[in-house]
């Protein structure tokens, strides 16, 4: 019996040291997957950041602002509106001017 002690004792011993062996290649190789998962996730982040910068519009110029014409024409209507009310034009002419000034 005392062999068959010392056999299973070997074996555990065996057993117990390859448990422990590869205990730590587990760990080493967590490590190097966790290691390799952060790298990837950063890379994954600047290429979303790179292509979002890419597709984001470009900036809107503001509207150009409308003619200065605008305080020419009210002048304009108000002599036409005048020349109508004094009889110097009919509704007809008035009108045709009106269009022709509103036009620009």
């Amino acid at each position: 019996m005392p062999g068959l002690l010392r056999g299973i004792a070997r074996t555990a011993v065996v057993a117990g040291t390859a448990t422990a062996v590869s205990g730590r290649v587990r760990r080493r190789q967590d490590a190097k997957m966790a290691d390799r998962d952060a790298q990837t996730e950063v890379k994954r982040e600047q290429a979303y950041a790179d292509q979002t910068a890419e597709a984001a519009p470009a900036p809107v110029a503001p509207a150009a602002p409308p003619p200065a014409a605008t305080a020419d024409r009210l002048s304009q209507l108000k002599t036409l509106g005048e020349l109508k009310e004094s009889g110097v034009l009919t509704e007809a002419e008035f009108e045709a001017q009106k269009a022709k000034i509103l036009a620009g």
